[in-house]
């Protein structure tokens, strides 16, 4: 696991923190893990978010069977379990800072940053304290409830735009590229967060560079038919993230395959990195979504699109 920490500060997610050695040692054992809501994290650093009086179910999974403890000074935490909360958060927007803690160890313990999102009904013209965000289409595609209007936004502003995700993720990186000013506003889908977590991980387990480089991440409605893009492109819900590997922070892709060329070759070796993350002996939950490759233009270089659309895609 990777060592992390930050304040998040904005208004929609919820944020775990957590460090908990795997049972028998670094590296034999099961690890910890903590589900928020219907999504498992096995990283220090966890998101998920959180509408005005809706509940929250926080879960860990400690193979050392231990008793978990959970103090929020606000929202109303109810104990289900040993390891197993339901916590509703409170009406107003904000943050709520909690720890979860395992009986008798020091080293057992989570810092939770909880955040409450911005209803999608303070929407005015299309706009939210100002920031353009448009219309979202009337009805879903193909009647899929994946394209029904996002019921909140995460606020973005000077403040926070640097804090984390998850151990490799920054909140900045998933903004809209409309515009330079805030407040912004974003919707992020933690499964995304997770599926790009585990691809930078397997980078790294196999010796090549992880740094993973967000190239565009959320786009609002406005913004995605100011491009000329799909009508229902999966950016707008927070869904989609076209990426690619920047270990030396140049802004273009590194080169992925050793062939001392940066080409269309290095994002199809990050496809197939990322294609088998969802397929064969050792995949824990895979996530049945979207790849596809991109080469180089004049305004960009080669890139790889991943989606958690809910079904297999590749192209």
């Amino acid at each position: 696991m990777r060592a992390a920490a930050g304040r998040l500060t904005v208004l929609i997610f919820a944020v775990l923190l957590w460090s908990v050695p795997p049972v028998g040692g670094e590296d034999e054992g099961p690890a910890v893990i903590v589900r928020l809501g219907d999504v498992e994290w096995d990283t220090d650093i966890a998101s998920a978010p959180v509408m005005p009086g809706q509940s929250l179910d926080i879960q860990v999974r400690d193979p050392a069977a231990r008793r978990w403890t959970l103090a929020a000074p606000s929202g109303l935490p109810r104990r289900q379990s040993a390891t197993r909360w339901t916590w509703r958060a409170p009406q107003s927007p904000g943050l709520v800072e909690a720890h979860l803690s395992a009986a008798g160890e020091d080293e057992a313990h989570a810092e939770l940053k909880l955040l409450v999102m911005v209803p999608a009904e303070k929407l005015e013209g299309g706009r939210l304290n100002g920031y353009r965000i448009g219309a979202y289409p009337a009805k879903p595609l193909n009647g899929n409830p994946l394209y029904l209007p996002p019921r909140g936004f995460v606020e973005v502003n000077d403040d926070n735009e640097d804090e984390m995700l998850s151990p490799n993720f920054r909140l900045a990186q998933f903004t809209s590229k409309q515009s330079t000013t805030y407040p912004k506003y974003v919707v992020i889908e933690p499964k995304l967060i997770v599926r790009l977590e585990r691809l930078a991980d397997r980078l790294e387990s196999l010796d090549l560079p992880s740094r993973l480089y967000v190239m565009s991440g959320y786009r609002t409605p406005f913004y995605n038919r100011a491009i000329g893009n799909v009508r229902y492109s999966l950016h707008q819900w927070g869904v989609a993230a076209d990426v690619f590997v920047d270990e030396d922070k140049d802004g273009k892709m590194d080169d992925l395959n050793g062939d001392k060329r940066i080409d269309r070759e290095d994002a199809a070796t990050l496809l197939r990195i990322a294609d088998a993350l969802d397929r064969g002996p050792g995949v824990r939950t895979p996530f049945a979504g979207g790849l596809g490759l991109y080469g180089s233009t004049s305004a960009h270089g080669p890139f790889v699109h991943i989606d958690v659309r809910g079904r297999t895609a590749r192209w």
